[in-house]
């Protein structure tokens, strides 16, 4: 992230590898168009490079960090076209985080061929994460992170206050981020 900052063109490149296809993904299930989705895209990872010099990593890992620049972007721009989600974009058993979805970062509707094998790799890790999570953090982190909901949102829907989800969502990325330091040293 120093190399973004800097505006060093491989560390940006190298960036987009890692997680464009993942950036792509939220956007494309969030978003009415795919033109919207690829416009969003390049928005995201122009603020991710604007932004790069406050990236911390003692505070978040690099993924969740992109993850939460996009959701937030993402919900603005909902917000700011009013636009309504995709029909079945927050139907969990659709998506790619869902009960029935396809694990690896892939849905039943993405061709296999739009997504590397290591960001599959990469994302497969994570979601064995979150499904190692208690119930309410991992439902908070997919309806989040993977499908743009509002706190808010989240805790009308699940009937849930506000502050119980803010916990769950903080104590997941607690977790999420411990449990990959600890990963990170036994590999």
């Amino acid at each position: 992230m120093q190399g973004v900052a800097t505006g060093d063109p491989a560390a940006i490149a190298l960036l987009y590898d890692r997680f464009g296809s993942l950036v792509f993904r939220m956007a494309v299930q969030a978003l009415p168009t795919r033109e919207e989705a690829e416009d969003a895209v390049q928005e995201v990872f122009v603020r991710l490079w604007k932004t790069a010099a406050r990236y911390d990593p003692t505070r978040a890992a690099l993924v969740t960090w992109v993850m939460l620049i996009s959701r937030r972007f993402l919900v603005d721009r909902l917000r700011r076209n009013r636009t309504s989600l995709k029909p079945g974009a927050l139907d969990e058993k659709t998506t790619i985080a869902g009960e029935s979805g396809v694990r690896g970062g892939l849905s039943s509707s993405t061709p296999a061929t739009d997504v590397d094998p290591q960001t599959r790799e990469r994302f497969a890790q994570v979601m064995k994460r979150v499904d190692q999570l208690p119930e309410l953090q991992r439902t908070v982190v997919i309806r989040a992170y993977l499908n743009g909901q509002t706190l808010r949102q989240i805790g009308e829907e699940l009937n849930t206050p506000l502050g119980t989800i803010k916990s769950a969502l903080s104590r997941a990325l607690v977790r999420l981020r411990e449990r990959e330091m600890t990963e990170g040293m036994t590999a």
